[in-house]
């Protein structure tokens, strides 16, 4: 994924940085007011239960749901990977004529390349979401943040792009920009034949898809075209309405710093007689692309996500590096477990070692997904099979050795700090670690400061 060379002309990005610093202040601060109204804890503790329930029994869960989906006039199809998604999109973009598909976010949609696979097929998609609209029109660029795909982006670029596609007088004014947008957009969603979504949640108990949005498009993407196809993972069904009412009073609050979403969709079944919207068709692609091997193993509680982005709004190394840096759809910590998971460890080497462990993920995960203990695996995987560089591999090892026998580890750390207080020369300070240089080729590296643990330890003891 190259995370490291993306990261590192990330950090010395400095526009990037003072945009980065601007949705921190928004996303971090929204949320410590929104998550104050409730008691917190325990809405953690219900939405965790919740989900956990579902993965216990997620074959029930989603035969229950196949049943009432079915029953209310949807047909539910499976797809294994990416490239099943394409395949069943595109025949049904066939079977019913479609030319035109309009979009609201979906990040399985992502995941797949459903974009360029219904170009192939002679459909023209429309993303319908602001920020992903901003990223379509800009060649296909991709998003950096999981509800907030243009975070990367200034109000200027947006307002530049807008002129030289639209064609229209450059706007600057961020009312008269999304006036312009919504008149755009307007003419696809009257003009579209398919609209495609994803899925907050499935309700297994009425066989309904829930919809969370700030902009109203996913509303019109899927009541407004004849065809609708929802596109979410198998993982996203949970049990009943009064679960998703429980949910929903802490996913907007973890994502936004909302106490509810501007609009929230419960969409159940075809249009029926005497309806005024709503789907002829309607269609559910339910994915599994790597979920189902997580269940039972050590990464099962990744499968409680509910891609609220809490993760990535508190993360540090987010906070400098941004969403491209981690190389695929998902960045953060949430993608630091998922990206490895779901494309092969042997393939994102860096990302299980792109955290601090600081822990700030797991503590604002609104279903207590444990990050950094996730992260930790991971690393421990990797050198199980030997993929992290054979020099850190001797030095960890030396290490471990070394913690394994005290009456060596107590003067071999004083050594250490002798010697790192040595390179710091007297300051504070080590530009060049001498062991490691890689550590400070980008940064200095802080120097110890006064006597080691033990050193303390033995004088508090002697007192």
């Amino acid at each position: 994924m190259h995370f490291r060379a993306r990261a590192s002309a990330a950090a010395a990005d400095r526009a990037l940085q003072a945009k980065l610093s601007t949705a921190k202040a928004l996303f971090v601060e929204g949320r410590r007011r929104a998550v104050a109204e409730i008691d917190l804890e325990a809405t953690r503790e219900a939405s965790r239960a919740i989900r956990d329930t579902c993965v216990a029994d997620l074959d029930l869960w989603l035969e229950r749901f196949e049943t009432e989906a079915t029953r209310r006039g949807g047909q539910v199809l499976w797809a294994r990977d990416g490239a099943e998604i394409c395949r069943l999109v595109t025949e049904i973009a066939r079977r019913h004529g479609v030319k035109k598909a309009i979009k609201s976010k979906s990040m399985l949609s992502e995941e797949a390349g459903l974009n360029a696979a219904l170009e192939a097929a002679g459909v023209v998609p429309v993303e319908t979401d602001l920020g992903e609209y901003i990223l379509q029109i800009n060649g296909n660029e991709t998003p950096s943040h999981i509800i907030a795909p243009a975070i990367h982006k200034t109000k200027e670029e947006v307002a530049e792009l807008f002129e030289r596609v639209h064609g229209k007088p450059r706007k600057t004014e961020i009312g008269q920009m999304t006036r312009e947008a919504r008149e755009v957009l307007r003419e696809h969603f009257l003009s579209a034949d398919m609209g495609i979504s994803g899925g907050n949640f499935l309700v297994a108990e009425t066989g309904s898809v829930a919809l969370v949005t700030n902009e109203g498009n996913g509303r019109m993407v899927t009541t407004l075209p004849r065809v609708h196809v929802v596109v979410t993972g198998v993982e996203k069904v949970i049990p009943t309405l009064e679960d998703l009412a429980t949910l929903m009073r802490i996913l907007p609050r973890s994502a936004t710093g909302q106490v509810i979403s501007n609009y929230f969709s419960l969409l159940t079944g075809t249009r029926r007689p005497g309806d005024s919207d709503g789907p002829e068709h309607l269609y559910f692609i339910l994915v599994d692309n790597g979920r189902v091997d997580l269940l039972g193993g050590d990464f099962q509680p990744m499968l409680r996500c509910i891609r609220c982005a809490a993760c990535l709004n508190h993360c540090p190394v987010y906070q400098t590096v941004g969403g491209h840096a981690y190389g695929w759809v998902y960045p953060g910590p949430m993608g630091s477990v998922l990206t490895p998971l779901f494309v092969g460890i042997e393939n994102a080497v860096d990302l299980p070692q792109a955290a601090t462990l600081c822990n700030q993920c797991g503590a604002v995960c609104p279903v207590k997904i444990p990050l950094p203990d996730l992260m930790r695996k991971l690393r421990e995987q990797q050198m199980e099979r030997g993929l992290r560089p054979p020099g850190e591999r001797l030095l960890l090892a030396l290490w471990g050795w070394l913690a394994r026998h005290p009456r060596l580890y107590a003067p071999a750390a004083r050594l250490g700090a002798r010697y790192l207080k040595w390179l710091a020369g007297g300051g504070d300070r080590i530009r060049v670690l001498g062991l490691a240089p890689a550590w400070t080729e980008g940064r200095d590296f802080p120097a110890p400061q006064g006597r080691t643990f033990r050193e303390l330890y033995a004088k508090r003891q002697g007192q």
